[in-house]
């Protein structure tokens, strides 16, 4: 257990990332301005560690059957926290669940200009729900957070790239702070320390330009990191409290609320 916890510093979904050094860096591990970010499916594997939580329980149903409107900052932020929903399907074995979210994650992915980069990502996580192939499910996950990002980038949408990675690890962070809060222990709560990956996200909202940076849920959500840092850093290296843990939870939770809010 105490390998597991140094080695992940993370949420559990899209774009998690951990704060080096770490004694050990999953295979598929990359930097991306020196923070190590594993894709989600190693996350899970190490979370799985931690026992059998109640994921069924945790699962956001409106995310399902949630519709691209909005400002596109808004449709970036939606997709990933419907990725990282599908994860906690995965986790829950909630085949019908999963089928939905990624017919979701092909709806929105049109919004954005980039089905085409999906599709087959989509039909590979329907196809492998209904045959309960849960890794493989995991595995075409992560392959359409890469895809993804990867298309967005080619059509020179960088910017809202990184807004799928922030809703996907704010809708971690919420489902990580309902787990560990909901059966405490340090080892667990210390999974959420991770200040490095909140002051990447910071600045990745700070290079926004023009309307994209004040749109009011980009300032709402920016705001949102700035309160969380304290509570999963404590000062002097202190330990991550049950209080802290709420804390997080709600700062989370209420940002999420707010992305998908029409």
């Amino acid at each position: 257990m105490k390998t597991a916890i140094s080695l992940l510093l993370a949420t559990t979904v899209a774009s998690l990332a951990l704060d080096p050094p770490a004694p050990v860096m999953p295979s598929q591990a990359r930097f991306v301005d020196k923070v190590v970010v594993p894709v989600p499916s190693e996350i899970f594997a190490v979370l799985d560690k931690l026992g059998r939580p109640k994921w069924a329980g945790l699962i956001n149903h409106e995310l399902a059957s949630a519709k691209p409107t909005g400002e596109s900052t808004r449709i970036a932020f939606t997709l990933g926290t419907i990725i990282a929903e599908g994860f906690i399907a995965v986790e829950a074995e909630d085949a019908d669940e999963v089928r939905n979210l990624g017919r979701s994650i092909l709806t929105f992915s049109n919004a954005l200009g980039v089905r085409k980069a999906v599709v087959r990502r989509a039909n590979s996580i329907v196809e492998f729900a209904d045959k309960k192939q849960w890794q493989r499910v995991r595995q075409e996950l992560d392959g359409a957070l890469t895809d993804v990002r990867d298309a967005m980038v080619e059509l020179n949408s960088e910017s809202l790239a990184n807004l799928v990675s922030i809703g996907g690890w704010l809708r971690g962070t919420e489902a990580l702070c309902s787990v560990v809060g909901a059966d405490f222990e340090r080892d667990g709560a210390d999974l959420l320390r991770q200040p490095l990956i909140i002051d990447h996200f910071a600045a990745q909202l700070d290079s926004l330009r023009g309307r994209q940076r004040l749109a009011e849920l980009v300032v709402q959500i920016r705001k949102g990191l700035a309160d969380l840092k304290p509570i999963v850093a404590p000062a002097d290296n202190g330990r991550i409290t049950q209080t802290a843990v709420r804390q997080a939870g709600e700062i989370s939770r209420s940002l999420v609320q707010a992305i998908q809010r029409k």
